[in-house]
């Protein structure tokens, strides 16, 4: 007696409807993953990076603001060197690291965003 070939056929499209589900949920995951973080971000970092920066109005800031810490040239001195800093870190980090201040000394610094963006166009001329 040989098996029923239509059970086969039935597992199959069991299995088939299986990969099917598990590719779907799969692929929500990875959209929550995705936009979850975007949807998280504060309105004021949502804000400035919706917006163009000069880099020479950046500059400009950074000497009233920065230069005291961080040096002239952005060379560093109390601060650390930024040269090169958006390389390391994204726009995000960037903007809290200036928001939040957290690595003393530095001080909390919330300029309006269109200085914020300007400011992030200044450290991504950094070389």
């Amino acid at each position: 007696m040989g098996a029923d070939p239509s059970a086969g056929d039935q597992f199959r499209r069991s299995l088939i409807s299986a990969l099917l589900v598990l590719a779907a949920i799969g692929s929500i995951l990875l959209v929550l993953l995705v936009a979850l973080p975007e949807a998280r971000s504060d309105p004021y970092t949502r804000s400035t990076l919706q917006l163009g920066g000069s880099a020479e109005r950046g500059g400009q800031l950074f000497m009233i603001n920065c230069a005291g810490c961080h040096g002239i040239a952005a060379q560093g001195l109390v601060g650390p060197n930024l040269h090169g800093v958006a390389s390391r870190k994204n726009d995000r980090q960037l903007i809290q690291q200036v928001v939040s201040g957290r690595t003393p000394p530095m001080p909390r610094f919330q300029p309006e965003p269109q200085a914020m963006a300007d400011l992030l166009a200044y450290l991504h001329a950094l070389a």
